[in-house]
């Protein structure tokens, strides 16, 4: 049985984001923490701290939530890194994208309109594929963006080790850092 999902978490961005990483709709873990990749088995705030050389202090299921997500958001915006997902709504079962129907994208005009972002990277296939059938020929032209399917972090995805994803991951920093030379 799914649920109806009303996208809740407000993206994270500001007028110097140079890369947008978007997954598909948090999990239930997640929308229950009120931010991105919260579930303590998912990689994603291993891996992208860890291509940055900037490790976090704090774990996703530390007593002080609000304490964790400050900091993930502190260093999202230092790094130029804005973070959503691509739908505003859905039915899905759990956190299976398998499950997704009724497929709402959010509108991400805002983010293009007033940032600096020039690429787009998806965390996982179903993000990937839910953009370009939704997002991209509505904004990949118009504001000549890029977009990149990455591995996704999700613990479901164990033929992804941690070495793997980093690699994998380095395209984030590689892609701030042609931006910001620009």
């Amino acid at each position: 049985m799914s649920d109806t999902v009303i996208h809740e978490i407000p993206p994270v961005w500001d007028a110097e984001s140079r890369v947008l990483l978007l997954g598909t709709m948090p999990s239930p873990v997640s929308r229950k923490a009120g931010f991105f990749y919260m579930h303590p088995q998912n990689r994603f705030w291993k891996v992208l701290p860890s291509v940055f050389n900037a490790p976090l202090s704090l774990p996703n299921n530390t007593p002080d939530r609000n304490a964790a997500i400050t900091e993930r958001r502190d260093f999202l915006l230092r790094h130029h890194i804005a973070l959503w997902d691509v739908l505003s709504s859905c039915n899905i079962h759990g956190a299976s994208d398998a499950s997704i129907k009724n497929a709402v994208p959010n509108d991400f005009t805002p983010l293009f309109e007033k940032s600096k972002i020039s690429r787009v990277f998806c965390t996982g296939k179903t993000a990937f594929n839910l953009w370009k059938k939704f997002c991209a020929e509505r904004y990949e032209k118009q504001f000549g963006l890029e977009c990149i399917c990455l591995p996704s972090t999700s613990p479901a995805n164990a033929a992804w080790n941690i070495a793997r994803l980093e690699q994998a991951y380095a395209l984030v920093k590689e892609a701030v850092e042609q931006s910001s030379r620009i």
